[in-house]
């Protein structure tokens, strides 16, 4: 019997094109979303589960949690996609900026984890649990100083979890740099971000899936980080 794939902050760009993915390949999938998008109605159409979960403080979270059990006893695997992008340009509030880059990067993944961890034991074969990470934890960014501090968190969270559950759970983590533009990004600012790698495209959510595809199919990758990154490392 395998069970559902969980994954969080799945109402729209990445998260959305994995949920779509894996319930066309078969899997039963349960997501989380902070806001209704007539994508998510898609998802239920097709047969998701979708939790409202803001995450924005502990009672959220556990409350999703709890929600979460009353659905499902266990989990094929737990995709911690969920995040939020901001900087310090826009946010003066350091204090609240940093808070929240950690909560929903760090403390999210890690309470889930934690009081989830028995219904990963119940799937047969391996469970895994997948972090999404970004590529600016292995440079840091001058620009984005919370943001890639959380990042990093859940990068070491990888690793953590990873020596802690195996060899029945698999965990790993998947960074990437550019993977699609959004929608207000201005022609000026694509074409700049563009050269910063080698491959120099917006190589879609395609590559994100593939690297999940890699990671669920694996009987030996685990405590790793796959950089989808174009590249970028060696510019």
């Amino acid at each position: 019997m395998s069970f559902p794939i969980l994954i969080t902050g799945a109402g729209q760009r990445i998260g959305l094109a994995l949920a779509t993915h894996l319930l066309a390949q078969g899997h039963d999938v349960i997501i989380s979303y902070r806001t209704r998008h007539p994508a998510v109605d898609e998802l239920a159409a097709q047969g998701a589960t979708c939790i409202a979960a803001d995450f924005s403080d502990d009672h959220s979270i556990m409350q999703f949690i709890d929600e979460l059990r009353g659905h499902t006893h266990g989990l094929r695997a737990i995709i911690h996609n969920a995040s939020s992008w901001d900087c310090e340009a826009n946010n003066s509030d350091y204090a609240q900026l940093f808070d929240a880059m950690m909560r929903i990067h760090a403390k999210v993944p890690y309470l889930i984890n934690q009081y989830c961890a028995d219904m990963l034991q119940q799937q047969q074969g391996y469970a895994d649990v997948i972090h999404l990470t970004d590529y600016v934890v292995e440079t840091g960014s001058p620009k984005h100083l919370a943001y890639a501090a959380s990042k990093a968190a859940l990068d070491n969270l990888t690793k953590s979890y990873a020596a802690k559950w195996a060899p029945k759970v698999k965990v790993n983590a998947i960074a990437p740099s550019l993977i699609i533009f959004n929608d207000h990004d201005s022609e000026q600012y694509k074409q700049k971000t563009l050269t910063k790698s080698l491959m120099g495209i917006e190589p879609g959510c395609q590559e994100i899936i593939a690297a999940v595809e890699l990671l669920l199919n694996s009987h030996y990758i685990t405590g790793r980080s796959l950089a989808i990154d174009g590249g970028r490392h060696l510019k």
